[in-house]
């Protein structure tokens, strides 16, 4: 039989995963894309596999506070699990992606030992460490990988042997789409868990939730090897919707990039890496165009501003917030900081 304390954790839980009007506009906005901007699929993909990834990376940094150099490690693992796979065993897409998923997933698992222990400064160059190498290992092992010139010629059959991919990449778009929705619906439903709630404890202070009687280990290790799972599984979609893959889907810009899109978007609330996604490749594709040679000064200056100005500032519920308080006389609530130190 439930205790009062425990129903009104259940209650605080459904009312945090509720489903807001703005989340199913954002959806909608997102499928209608497909028929709005008929000669931008591709950009489109790339806007929906880039938002996965992003998505992996939060649920490690978001949520648990495990800070990672070599995200792009899982990403290329599963890009290229992808690509032999429909080489060697099956052209079938949703097979691939279970595989890339798999390996992916024992990866994250094998290597979560490294995250375990240490500062962030240990847990950014370990995790670093292990991108590179895998980078390497893509780069030498030419006879599997393709080597530096990749893997081409990755052919793929229907989806569910129904929607074949065309060349307009309509079908990749929204296939990558569908993939990024069922996936965030599996991490709502593990962020507003106790699960979830339990990673928050661990990010705030790792040996407080400890004597409350959680154990840190093992759920990072879990949630470390979930994230490996969906970053995977973007660097599948990658694969699938270009039908190539190279040694740069290991690179360390990818996890750079990744980053980035969370520093844009924001962190903990899974919908940042999404915002961020969509502004990071939005703002590339301009500003590649209108100055090619130094687009990358720009978003660096973007992102000084972040720093200097403040993201509270420019965080629109925050400025709406205050806008109501204003016009209602009271007093807006004050943010509340994700540590105990107030940041």
């Amino acid at each position: 039989m439930s205790t009062p304390h425990s129903q009104i954790a259940a209650a605080f839980l459904r009312r945090k995963a509720a489903w807001s009007p703005l989340e199913a506009g954002l959806w909608g906005l997102a499928l209608a894309a497909a028929f709005l901007f008929p000669s931008q699929q591709l950009l489109l993909s790339e806007i929906a596999i880039l938002a996965l990834f992003a998505l992996s990376l939060d649920l490690i940094v978001g949520y648990a506070g495990i800070l990672s150099l070599g995200h792009a490690a899982f990403f290329g693992i599963g890009a290229y699990t992808a690509g032999l796979f429909s080489l060697h065993v099956s052209a079938e897409p949703l097979a691939g992606l279970a595989a890339s998923a798999v390996v992916a997933g024992l990866l994250g698992l094998a290597t979560s030992f490294l995250v375990l222990r240490g500062s962030d400064l240990t847990r950014l160059m370990t995790t670093f460490g292990v991108s590179m190498l895998l980078a390497e290992g893509a780069n030498q092992a030419a006879w599997l990988t393709g080597g530096a010139d990749g893997l081409s010629g990755i052919l793929l059959g229907p989806i569910a042997g129904t929607f074949d991919f065309d060349l307009w990449g309509r079908t990749g778009y929204l296939y990558s789409l569908a993939v990024l929705f069922i996936l965030l619906l599996v991490a709502r439903r593990i962020v507003h868990s106790p699960f979830g709630l339990s990673l928050k404890a661990i990010k705030r202070n790792s040996r407080r939730a400890a004597m409350l009687g959680i154990a840190p280990n093992r759920r990072i290790v879990v949630i470390y090897t979930i994230s490996a799972l969906y970053a995977g599984m973007a660097g599948a979609l990658l694969t699938q919707t270009t039908s190539f893959v190279s040694p740069d889907v290991l690179a360390f810009h990818r996890s750079a990039d990744v980053l980035l899109v969370l520093v844009l978007g924001g962190v903990g609330y899974l919908y940042g890496g999404i915002i961020g996604a969509v502004i990071f490749t939005l703002l590339r594709a301009w500003l590649s165009v209108v100055t090619p040679q130094y687009w990358m000064f720009w978003i660096g200056l973007i992102l000084v501003a972040l720093v200097v100005i403040g993201r509270d500032r420019l965080d629109p519920a925050r400025a709406i917030a205050l806008v109501r308080s204003r016009l209602l006389g009271r007093p807006a609530a004050k943010p509340v900081p994700l540590s105990e130190d107030g940041r």
